[in-house]
């Protein structure tokens, strides 16, 4: 729990319940009020926004096998409407600040890897198998197993881990760090701003955001994040429309001309289960729903844990209340996800902005749930809002969540080298499974090679070697096809 965190907003601090709502999300049990649910809930809802616009630009730009993309407007709807539903699910069902949408990362797979092997519909089909074999392992208590399996050190690493790992996704989405274009060719791999220094209006509107949130998360003011988002999007129309710029990114902060647009649900329901195994070979089949399992998999678990860990909601072992819950619902995310063409659908670490505001409870969840379904109609006024405008939350986001690395016990070097590696990975490779396979691996190589082996969990045992199949996939593809 971070040191920002009030005493009142520790779980069981709170007052009597209010009413029936009040008792059934447990808002004053865990130290909330109303009023932290609905801004935690428009906080998370404005930090990932941009998901309606970046799922169909990934989705859209990609041909399947025969040569077909997928209508960018109906994607739209799917990506809304998916997002909509499974988070209000997940706010009733699992009672937890967890937003979901479709999962980046997953959908470039769908669309640069999958797609382009089989047609569209076999390919959302696979989406949909990985949910279901993924809800699988929920019901026969696999997946809950391996979170408790854990050692509360590497819990807390992974919630330090996706606190730099989200830092560096409100830099980089922003503007403010790039990829240098020749990298290959120099030693440092990312720059600041665009060219070595920080130039243009929406750079400036993302500093003076990072400015405003600090300040104000200093003075502990309720509300700092979604005041940082609200008047920093005005601060950007203005400016927009003063200096007609064209270098937003995804979302140009303009006044649109038409409010309201009508959804197209033509998407829903393209798809083939098991129509992939009529275009590819069952192998790969396989190694594509295993790769889809595992990274789904192991990113929900570092958000949920990461999330509900600084949102001090772990009991005194460190675990997640509701868990086989919230792991079932995400699972059949996953599955709905596919079948409405949208990708897998997946937690949300931006749901830590949310919690950042105060949001301790599902109900936060209900905020940002209508918020999509309202952007089926409204997409044109909702998605104003510019990740520079955006994107301080998560870097205020990313502090909180560093603060618990002090939780960590740095001299003992069987615990502090997989931590340290966990951290360090999840930025460095832009992956949240990348970060939590290397802490895996390195604490068992470490135990086994204390003499300590038996003090590993025989689950960790068999996940890490899941994860150096996971880590060599490319080698073994390459066998499997000499062979």
């Amino acid at each position: 729990m971070s040191e920002t965190q009030k005493v009142e907003d520790r779980p069981g601090a709170g007052p009597p319940p209010a009413n029936s709502a009040d008792r059934f999300f447990k808002i004053s049990a865990r130290g909330s009020t109303f009023g932290r649910e609905v801004r935690g809930g428009f906080a998370t809802f404005f930090t990932m926004a941009y998901i309606l616009v970046l799922n169909p630009i990934i989705l859209s730009s990609a041909k399947d096998k025969f040569g077909e993309q997928l209508d960018s407007v109906q994607l739209v709807t799917a990506t809304a409407l998916v997002a909509a539903v499974m988070t209000i699910v997940m706010g009733v069902g699992g009672n937890l600040p967890l937003a979901l949408a479709a999962g980046l990362g997953l959908n470039a797979v769908v669309a640069f890897q999958i797609a382009p092997l089989m047609s569209w519909d076999d390919a959302m089909g696979l989406i949909v198998l990985e949910g279901l074999l993924i809800c699988v392992l929920v019901v026969t208590g696999l997946r809950e197993a391996v979170m408790h399996a854990i050692p509360q050190p590497l819990k807390q690493a992974i919630s330090v881990g996706i606190g730099l790992f989200i830092a560096f996704i409100g830099f980089v989405d922003a503007g403010f760090v790039s990829r240098i274009p020749d990298a290959a060719n120099t030693t440092v791999p990312v720059q600041l701003g665009g060219t070595g220094a920080l130039t243009g209006w929406p750079i400036l509107v993302f500093c003076l955001g990072v400015l405003l949130t600090i300040g104000l998360l200093a003075r502990k003011v309720k509300g700092a994040i979604l005041i940082s988002i609200v008047a920093m999007t005005i601060v950007a129309v203005v400016i927009n429309e003063i200096a007609d710029i064209k270098s937003w990114g995804l979302t140009t902060p303009k006044v649109p001309d038409d409010v309201v647009a009508s959804p197209d649900f033509g998407l829903l329901g393209d798809f083939s289960l098991f129509g992939a195994f009529g275009e590819v070979s069952v192998i790969t089949v396989v190694l594509l729903v295993f790769t889809l399992i595992l990274s789904d998999f192991f990113d929900t678990m570092g958000t949920v844990v990461g999330v509900t860990a600084e949102a001090g909601l772990l009991d005194a072992e460190g675990r997640v209340p509701g868990l086989g819950r919230v792991l079932l619902i995400d699972g059949a995310a996953a599955a709905v996800g596919g079948a409405s063409s949208a990708s897998s659908a997946t937690t949300y670490i931006e749901s830590a902005a949310g919690v950042g505001e105060g949001a301790r409870t599902g109900f936060a969840n209900l905020v940002t749930g209508g918020l999509f379904a309202c952007a089926l109609f409204l997409t044109p006024l909702l998605t104003i809002v510019p990740m520079q405008a955006a994107a301080p939350a998560l870097v205020a986001v990313g502090f909180l969540m560093m603060t618990q690395v002090k939780h960590i016990d740095w001299d003992r070097y069987e615990i502090a080298i997989p931590a340290f590696l966990t951290i360090a990975v999840m930025p460095f490779t832009y992956s949240i499974t990348n970060g939590i396979g290397a802490g895996f691996v390195s604490y068992v190589v470490i135990k086994t090679v204390l003499g300590r082996a038996r003090q590993v969990h025989w689950l960790l045992w068999a996940t890490s070697a899941l994860f150096l199949i996971y880590f060599a996939i490319d080698p073994i593809e390459q066998l499997l096809n000499v062979k």
